[in-house]
């Protein structure tokens, strides 16, 4: 099996879950006053749930396009610490255009999965999750757009939830065989808890706090050896 059929496997999953998920992005763009076509071509060029709900929230409320951008920018900024990580898992001898591509679709699942690849992420494994998994979450958000206001509410929220299981099917497989990733994982989970729970930071605030600070501790506290660019 190629690594774009590879990639097509392992992105269905991913991609069932954007489909669910969407739905209720889909309904926070049609409270925005978006058409189904306009969130469809929101989702297709804008890979990122939170940046594109804090976006249909300030069109809600009509602000300055200024502001809007400050807005989406903070929302999605944990991607730029995705990015550093993800530019050393790419093959040196990868052409500059597959960085930029990878760069555009980057998202927390692919980067979830292109970073398991060992020892480099193929650009094309990429491709093929992202074939199939972009184009279930734009049309995901503009079926949201059409039903979501038809769906009852307890479905809608039930819906949600698809995309947390599927962040368990990613992680839980290289928690089994390695102790310092599942040592890690286990306090991602404690500290975003304990975040959430007693400080007013925002979602987006806590992920960058955590990323920076777990990632040095795992470097820290678990090298990788030389010339090993596994996880």
């Amino acid at each position: 099996m190629n690594a774009f059929s590879k990639g097509l496997k392992t992105g269905i999953p991913i991609g069932l879950g954007y489909f669910a998920v969407a739905f209720s992005l889909g309904i926070a763009a049609a409270s925005a006053g978006l058409t189904p076509f306009q969130g469809f071509l929101t989702s297709a060029v804008m890979n990122a749930s939170a940046g594109e709900n804090a976006a249909f929230i300030a069109m809600k409320e009509s602000v300055p396009y200024l502001q809007m951008a400050l807005i989406t920018a903070v929302s999605n900024i944990r991607y730029v610490l995705m990015s550093f990580a993800l530019s050393q898992k790419i093959d040196p001898k990868a052409k500059m255009i597959h960085r930029f591509l990878l760069g555009f679709f980057l998202t927390d699942e692919y980067f979830a999965l292109a970073i398991s690849q060992d020892p480099y992420c193929d650009p094309y494994f990429s491709y093929g999750a992202i074939s199939f998994a972009a184009p279930c979450w734009a049309l995901g958000t503009a079926l949201g757009i059409l039903m979501g206001n038809i769906l009852p509410p307890r479905v809608v929220s039930a819906l949600s939830v698809a995309l947390f299981g599927m962040f368990l099917a990613i992680i839980i497989p290289p928690a089994k065989t390695s102790r310092p990733i599942l040592i890690l994982i286990i306090l991602s989970f404690v500290s975003s808890f304990l975040l959430s729970r007693f400080t007013s930071l925002s979602q987006s605030t806590i992920t960058i706090i955590l990323t920076i600070v777990i990632s040095s501790l795992g470097a820290l506290l678990f090298p990788v050896k030389g010339g090993d660019h596994g996880s």
